[in-house]
């Protein structure tokens, strides 16, 4: 740490006087000539060090040269050359510190310098001091990279005195961070690093969290008598105690070489074995060795004649922790900094809680969103018409296939989704009209030959579309501008795409509330699903109104699978795998209530992702798990979490 320490001094120092002072960088490769030659890793650290911290001007040029594995020594005096291939097959060499050719060398007298991976680490770590003040951007951003992946003790007075003169300004920001987490790291000054400790305890960061623990880690171990001085005492263990059993502390012990080890039953087995003589073991018979008590005196009987090691009893297990203390001791010698450290990290620890929560609620929100846009066409043919339409989820597979259609026309993501959106609508519509017209008309108030009928209509959708598409997944390509999250901290991100489907569900939300509340649709729909006689004499075609209706359910189902394909699969299952998450939002939030389907989505969402929370490598227990809350959810609230009122929830 010292020689670190004196290091990094050197190279500020050095940064401070080069326009003053302009040294050789000859006679610092001669000091070192030997180890270079060498080029060991396990002795090349001095020779590295000495190059990088020598003041010369010309250090880096040595660096770089030497790690493009440029550099010649030759042979008649040790000297060391930039090398270059020549016609003749001979090399030209290049003094270092002068840039003057010195001659041409056959390869013979010369020996080719070629640092192994290993040292052209070491070599590029010592680089970074100068590449953090090189006129390329680049090169700078670099360095940055590179302490951040391997950071170190040398690296710090270099990288503050480079940030003055950072001229920009993300880069500077960069550096500033950098110089903080090194700080708490490096720095010999204890002030300085509480201070930094105690500025980065609101940062959520992993990298933050990765400086800081290291300071409160701790080792286990044990000394005669009282604890010892001269240590940062994390906390005193006492043996018996709640997580520090007496075996853990005795088999402390026994690693330290303070105590005898017990001896195991495989041992005293083995040793038995090995002192039977004439069917008696200790005087014991064979016999009776399949007691443990009878094992006991015959090992007993062995250790008094001194064949076998004696046995530890509990009376000296208790003996001999009685006489040591245990504790806990930080690596960290500082107590002012693993103070701060801790209450750093319980700080950061709050926070992350807290985030985590967010997150999870994002998670569960962006769920929730996904499982309302594929049922609001359900809570319209269902809900409000009464219709268990079992094809629902090939409408959503049917709307994401067209969008695949669209984006093999168009190939501009961006025009083909504002194409598909509208185009997907029209197609599920018009499949929807149909389907209503063949078949659904004849089978009103008849709900289980309606879902025979429809279960048998959406086999023949799947099959249809994988004798079109095939079984193999197709790609929904999202636009460039949803690529991506949206980042708020290390532990909060949201992906664009979720957050497009989120504002999708809303806006079908209201779109739905003005059909429904604000158009002559949405009444003779209302009127119709109340008393369709009333409404027919009336003048409203239930007919009509019931087509129209159902229409509308699967072109937003259709618009649904727009949605969904673009970070799902494009499959002919695709609707498979939402149609029970449908069904289940609507009947659970309340058959014929678009409020109801909303808060049936949310609850579901939330209960999933609590669930996968709980148990996060098993995304099939959580699903089961839903659909037994359900089952018992429906039980206490047969009509959902907001039920209907007046004669419609009578009908």
């Amino acid at each position: 740490m010292i020689r670190l320490f004196f290091a990094g001094l050197a190279v500020l120092l050095s940064c401070l006087t080069a326009s003053a002072e302009e040294r050789d960088i000859q006679p610092i490769l001669q000091e070192h000539q030997a180890a270079i030659a060498k080029s060991s890793r396990k002795t090349i650290g001095p020779a590295i060090d000495a190059i990088a911290t020598s003041g010369s001007p010309k250090a880096q040029t040595v660096l770089e040269t030497w790690a493009a594995k440029a550099m010649w020594m030759r042979k008649s005096d040790g000297a060391f050359f930039v090398g270059a291939k020549t016609e003749n097959k001979t090399y030209q060499l290049t003094d270092f510190d002068s840039g003057e050719v010195v001659g041409t060398y056959p390869s013979k007298e010369l020996k080719h310098l070629k640092p192994n991976s290993g040292v052209r680490a070491m070599i590029a770590t010592a680089l970074v001091m100068f590449q953090l003040s090189d006129p390329d951007k680049a090169k700078r951003q670099g360095a940055l990279t590179s302490i951040q992946r391997d950071p170190s003790a040398v690296q710090l007075a270099p990288l503050r005195a480079s940030i003055e003169n950072e001229a920009d300004a993300m880069l500077k920001a960069q550096k500033q961070r950098l110089e903080r987490l090194l700080t708490i790291g490096y720095d010999l000054d204890i002030k300085a690093r509480v201070a930094a400790i105690e500025e980065m305890s609101t940062d959520l960061s992993v990298d933050v969290r990765a400086t800081l623990n290291p300071l409160v880690a701790t080792t286990r171990s044990v000394a005669p008598g009282n604890v010892p001085e001269g240590l940062n005492i994390a906390r005193v263990l006492v043996p018996g105690a709640e997580g520090f059993s007496k075996d853990e502390a005795y088999d402390l012990l026994v690693d330290k070489g303070l105590a005898r080890a017990q001896v195991s039953s495989d041992g005293m087995r083995n040793s038995l074995v090995a002192n039977i003589d004439g069917g008696r073991v200790g005087g014991v018979p064979v016999a009776q060795l399949d007691k443990d008590d009878a094992r006991s005196r015959a090992y007993a009987a062995l250790a008094e004649t001194g064949r076998v090691p004696s046995l530890v009893t509990q009376t000296d297990i208790d003996a001999t922790l009685a006489k040591h203390v245990f504790f806990e001791s930080y690596a960290e010698p500082s107590v002012e900094v693993t103070t701060a450290a801790n209450h750093a990290l319980d700080s950061i620890g709050l926070k992350v809680g807290f985030n985590q929560t967010l997150d999870l609620t994002l998670d569960a929100l962006s769920l929730a969103s996904i499982y309302f846009l594929a049922a609001i066409g359900l809570a319209i043919t269902f809900g409000v018409m009464g219709v268990i339409n079992m094809a629902h989820g090939e409408f959503i597979m049917m709307g994401a296939y067209t969008g695949y259609v669209v984006q093999q026309i168009i190939p501009d993501h961006t025009v083909s989704i504002i194409v598909a959106i509208p185009l997907a609508f029209a197609v599920t519509f018009a499949a929807g009209v149909a389907m209503e017209r063949l078949v659904i008309r004849w089978l009103y108030a008849r709900p289980l030959e309606t879902l025979l009928a429809t279960f048998g209509i959406s086999i023949a959708l799947q099959q249809l579309a994988k004798n079109i598409f095939g079984t193999q997944a197709r790609p929904l390509t999202a636009p460039g501008w949803l690529d991506g999250a949206l980042v708020i901290n290390d532990v909060v991100s949201i992906s664009y795409i979720r957050i497009a489907i989120f504002i999708l569900a809303l806006t079908f939300l209201g779109v739905f509330l003005f059909i429904m509340k604000r158009t002559r649709l949405g009444l003779e729909t209302r009127a119709v699903t109340q008393n369709p006689s009333m409404a027919a004499s009336m003048g409203i075609n239930p007919g009509k109104v019931n087509m129209l209706t159902f229409g509308l359910g699967s072109g937003i189902a259709g618009i649904a699978g727009v949605a969904i394909g673009l970070f799902a699969k494009v499959t002919s299952e695709l609707g498979s795998d939402y149609i029970v998450q449908s069904f289940m939002t609507v009947v659970v939030g309340g058959v014929g209530n678009i409020w109801g389907t909303l808060a049936g989505a949310v609850m579901i969402g939330f209960f999933q992702k609590g669930i996968e929370w709980l148990n996060p490598s098993n995304t099939l227990a959580a699903q089961t798990y839903m659909i037994v809350f359900i089952i018992i959810f429906i039980q206490f609230r047969p009509r959902g979490i907001i039920a209907l009122k007046g004669r419609a929830a009578g009908d």
